[in-house]
């Protein structure tokens, strides 16, 4: 949520008006992310998160806005997008498609306990199956077709040890895309970045994930690869933490236990879910956009993580 378009008090009051948000009290930069330009955008009949979408285009956003709605209508606690009273959610800021949501109570917790893992588990198993009727189609965007245009872009940038990495990574999941056991694989609407800082507690209990703007359609145990991976370890080593992976693992599968198939391709899903942020990571890092607030994250994180998943794959219980 870096800032790469500087917006005025003065340029919002149309989209206020426009939406009835009444008069705006703050208009706040948030710093945290790398994708789109975020601000807190507070007013006297609430409080809101204001978004310009610097990547993704006017066509792509219904399915990410729309999947908000569709989640916090069947009970998922998400932000619900605004919409006019002609009924448009998609808006326009300094040439920006622009979004408004609502604003979730609480802030993240970067430090974890099992209960926390336990109360994210159940609530991503929930939103899966909450999405199982969404009628839109978007693949996931970051996903393989990506990572096989990308790849070319980072090596010229890498050491050795890790060009030899990421190819031989890129080449496993190439293989495992071909597998029937793989095209087989449930699948629905996934966040795909439901890391600990896209996620809200308020008094200690959950109330709400948000920032779906990396979402598609893909393997849920692809999604749930991305958490264990974020939430589950030892961050300065990628190490599992037994005690918080077995609680998100249990608190998951009490609501949708995984299929034979799932548990097959566990650690092959974790691998990708590491390469995935590796690769995204390396290439924010490389070849940056310019922001005013950019704080493009630590490749390594996930370099040491990937290293973890070939080299100690999980044993499921």
């Amino acid at each position: 949520m870096a800032v790469y378009t500087q917006v005025s008090e003065s340029q919002t009051h149309p989209l206020l008006e426009t939406l009835d948000l009444g008069e705006l009290q703050e208009l706040i930069a948030i710093k945290g992310g790398i994708e789109n330009t975020n601000y807190f955008l507070n007013t006297t009949k609430g409080q809101f998160v204001l978004t310009l979408f610097e990547r993704l285009n006017k066509e792509q956003l219904p399915f990410y806005l729309q999947l908000m709605k569709h989640l916090a209508q069947r009970g998922i606690a998400v932000p619900e997008p605004l919409t006019s009273m002609s009924g448009d959610i998609i808006f326009e800021l300094n040439d920006k498609p622009t979004a408004v949501v609502t604003r979730l109570a609480g802030k993240s917790e970067l430090h974890p306990n099992a209960k926390h893992c336990e109360m994210v588990g159940a609530m991503l198993a929930r939103m899966h199956l909450a999405g199982k009727d969404f009628p839109l189609e978007q693949p996931n965007l970051r996903g393989l077709s990506w990572w096989n245009e990308t790849v070319p872009q980072v090596l010229p940038h890498l050491s050795q040890s890790q060009s030899d990495l990421l190819i031989s990574e890129l080449a496993f999941q190439n293989h495992l895309a071909t597998l029937s056991l793989y095209t087989a694989l449930p699948k629905g609407p996934v966040h795909a970045d439901l890391f600990r800082d896209n996620v809200m507690f308020d008094a200690g209990e959950l109330s709400g994930f948000f920032d779906f703007y990396f979402a598609g359609v893909d393997s849920w145990i692809f999604d749930l690869s991305v958490c264990l991976n974020d939430w589950c370890i030892h961050l300065d080593t990628g190490a599992w933490n037994t005690e918080l992976l077995h609680g998100f693992l249990n608190a998951y599968q009490d609501i949708r236990p995984l299929e034979r198939s799932e548990r097959q391709l566990l650690n092959a899903a974790l691998r990708a879910a590491a390469f995935r942020f590796w690769l995204s990571r390396l290439w924010d890092f490389h070849l940056p956009r310019k922001a005013s607030l950019l704080q493009p994250h630590d490749p390594t994180h996930f370099e040491r993580i990937l290293n973890e998943r070939v080299n100690a794959p999980l044993k499921l219980i």
